[in-house]
This record gives structure tokens, sequence and C-alpha cells, in this order.
């Protein structure tokens, strides 16, 4: 059987643990609140009506293209494809190609970010596997000019930073939204944790301080993963009504 990620790729590592996957998307939900296409997040309103329920659904798309068959993970793409179309139909206005490339490379970004700073340094090659599963989704969602490989993206990247981020309006109303879902505990350590994943151009715009206080207990959290006490310190961290999703974010086969 043909799986769209090899069962040995570094990407089934990465997608398969809850933490890592939970710092991809406190990444993301910053870099998406500053990206210049956020009002299309806005149009159905799902997104400020239910920050973290939209988590838990992009995570479940993640995980029929990571974790499926090939045929079925093609299948979870269109279908991505197909609610986007939907919504442009209503809107009767296309989303710009450049916002669907931004999201591709966050999710690169934020992978890579996200499995260093709680597992180690990945080499070139696996970056590059990182770079390749990515960029097939990207040419299965028929988007254009995509660079073709990791070393080409990173410029492509950083040219993305400077040109397509800016904050407006909605990037305030997201973050008060991700405060009122979260609440003030919560919402400190996601921005906590933000600032050890988001690049630079990403601090500066939101005003996050780029010092963390979560390194040490980083530290005494791969100590507790050891220790099978992980599963109980992500409980009394993250909000009561997912611990059935944040569960079922690890993979037994990783």
């Amino acid at each position: 059987m043909e799986y769209f990620v090899d069962k040995q790729s570094i990407v089934r590592q990465i997608w398969g643990k809850s933490d890592t996957i939970l710092f991809i998307f406190g990444g993301a939900a910053a870099e998406f609140a500053l990206n210049k296409a956020v009002d299309w997040l806005y149009f159905t309103g799902k997104l400020p009506a239910d920050p973290i329920g939209r988590l838990f659904s992009t995570v479940s798309y993640a995980r029929a293209i990571v974790f499926s068959e090939k045929e079925a993970a093609n299948a979870a793409i269109d279908k991505i494809s197909s609610i986007h179309t939907a919504i442009e139909k209503a809107r009767k206005f296309p989303i710009p190609d450049w916002a669907y490339r931004d999201v591709l490379f966050m999710l690169i970004h934020y992978s890579i970010a996200s499995f260093e700073l709680l597992e180690r340094p990945l080499t070139e090659i696996e970056k590059e596997e990182v770079y390749d599963v990515f960029y097939r989704v990207g040419t299965r969602m028929k988007l254009i000019d995509l660079p073709t490989n990791y070393k080409t993206w990173l410029k492509r990247r950083e040219e993305h930073l400077q040109q397509d981020l800016v904050k407006s309006e909605y990037s305030i109303n997201l973050y008060q939204q991700y405060k009122k879902h979260l609440g003030p505990f919560r919402y400190h350590l996601l921005l906590q944790a933000q600032s050890l994943v988001v690049p630079n151009r990403v601090i500066c715009l939101l005003g996050i301080r780029n010092t963390s206080l979560l390194p040490p207990f980083l530290f005494l959290y791969k100590i507790s993963r050891k220790l099978k006490l992980d599963n109980f310190i992500k409980f009394l961290l993250l909000p009561t009504d997912y611990k059935a999703q944040i569960k079922a974010l690890d993979v037994s086969e990783v």
C-alpha cells in the first residue's frame, strides 16, 4: 500500500505528537493574525467564534494527509480545495494564490521549528523531506509558483515575512478572541510559547516579548514525558473541553 507520507518519514514523527502539534498551531495562530488575507478567515465567522475548535478541525485534515494512504490523502487535499472554492463563490472573489502559499509556508516553518524546540535539530535532508511533503500538498491544490526545494523556499519564506504580513484590526480582534476562549492564564502561556517559534518579524509586528520564561519548564516537561506524566501536565494547562481531542493527537505508531 502506498502512503502519501512514508511510514519512516520524519514528518510522521513531527505530526504524531500532541505537544509538537500544539506548538505548530500556537505559532501559526500568531502568523495567521498578521496575514494580509486574514479577512478571508472572518468571512464564515467560524474562526473568531471558535479558534480552538478550528485548530482541531485543521489538524484533522493534516492527519488525513500525513497518516493516510495516498488516495485518501489526495481526497482530503481535494476536499480542502473544494471548501475554499465554495467560500470563494459565496464571497464572489477569489482567495489570492499567495495567501494559499503563505499558509503552506507556515506549516513548513512551524513543523520544523516546533520539532527542533521539543526534540532535536533536524538534518538538512530531514528539512528537505518536510518541505517535499507540503510541496506535494501545494501541487495537488494546483498552487502556482512554489519553490521546488527547501533551500529555495528559505529565501521565498523571508520575502513573504516582509511583504505579506501586517498588523490590522483583524489581528487585534483575533488575539482578543484567543484571550476570550483561553482565559488569561492560558493566553499568557500561548504568548510565551509563540515567542519560542515565531520569526522575529512576527514578534516585532505583534509586540510579543522576544524572551520567554518557558525554556526551564520545557526542560522539566521533557523529563515528564520520560516519566509518562506529560498528559497530566497537558490536561492541567489546556482547556478541559478539549481533553479527548488533545489525547487523540498522539499517534501510537510514532
